[in-house]
């Protein structure tokens, strides 16, 4: 007769522990392949970023160029009217009646020629800002084309280590996905919550030389028995990883030669007899 299937939450806590630590050995393995990548990821996403800003700051520095360019249009139209003002105002100064006339219309020309003056300073600043935004676009152009080719030396690097690992990630993913479902759900909480407070990611560890192998710090008698003995889920008291015996996890730890005892002389020397004359009467 066929045995019935236990469910994850009835299975012996022997059982709930071996499946964790497949669980863990799936998942480092997973995060070697990632630690292959290194940092080629976030680099590929900090290039990224860059590109995106200097392409940005090009479309601005183009746009004040053009805004500049515009100015100085401007300001050559106002010229154009005002030196066509003094044409006009010395043309006039031939049919003045008066003296007041005269001064007015004298008046108007020196205004107008402080006019173009104005507008012709105007020009040079807008003309020198012009030169220097060129100057920062030709710079941003040069330094977008190397941030160009190291995007792409980058990807075509990681798409390779992708590519040579895609297959075995994608079947440990598998693998973890399958061991998953047969561990119970509140332990697989518990076990993923302490993953992500270890740096290392390790939720699960065998107890080594009496000691946590996660955070190494010493385990007191009693509690490595508990871990031996498997009827409950043990967790070190300072890192709050979940504690498995060595055998369990199928690792054979080697037991330290032990040194020779060393060989203590024994004095040759014979208790001395007290004499006749060491007794007193």
């Amino acid at each position: 007769m066929a045995k019935k299937k236990l469910s994850p939450s009835e299975l012996p806590v022997e059982d709930k522990l071996k499946l964790l630590y497949q669980l863990q050995t799936v998942l480092s393995e997973i995060d070697r392949i990632r630690t292959l990548r290194g940092e080629l990821p976030l680099e590929v996403e900090d290039l990224e970023d860059e590109v995106e800003g200097l392409k940005t700051r090009m479309q601005r520095t183009q746009s004040s160029i053009e805004s500049l360019r515009s100015t100085v249009n401007e300001l050559k139209n106002n010229i154009s009217v005002a030196q066509g003002k003094i044409e006009t105002y010395k043309q006039q100064l031939d049919n003045v009646r008066n003296n007041r006339e005269y001064d007015t219309l004298n008046k108007e020309i020196e205004y107008q020629t402080l006019e173009v003056e104005l507008f012709n300073k105007r020009i040079r600043e807008a003309q020198i800002a012009e030169r220097a935004k060129q100057e920062l676009l030709e710079s941003s152009k040069t330094t977008l084309d190397e941030r160009m080719q190291d995007l792409e030396v980058t990807k075509n690097e990681l798409d390779e280590i992708v590519a040579e690992t895609k297959a075995d990630e994608e079947k440990l993913r598998e693998k973890a996905k399958n061991l998953e479902l047969s561990i119970e759900p509140r332990l697989l909480t518990s076990f993923k919550r302490i993953r992500r407070s270890t740096r290392n990611g390790l939720g699960i560890v065998y107890v080594q030389r009496d000691s946590c192998g996660g955070c190494f710090a010493q385990i007191p008698p009693q509690r490595q028995l508990d871990v031996r003995m498997r009827k409950k889920i043990i967790v070190c008291e300072y890192c709050g990883r979940i504690l498995i015996d060595p055998e369990l996890a199928g690792v054979k730890i080697e037991k330290p030669a032990e040194e020779p005892k060393r060989r203590t002389r024994r004095s040759s020397r014979k208790a001395q007899e007290p004499t006749d004359n060491d007794i007193e009467a």
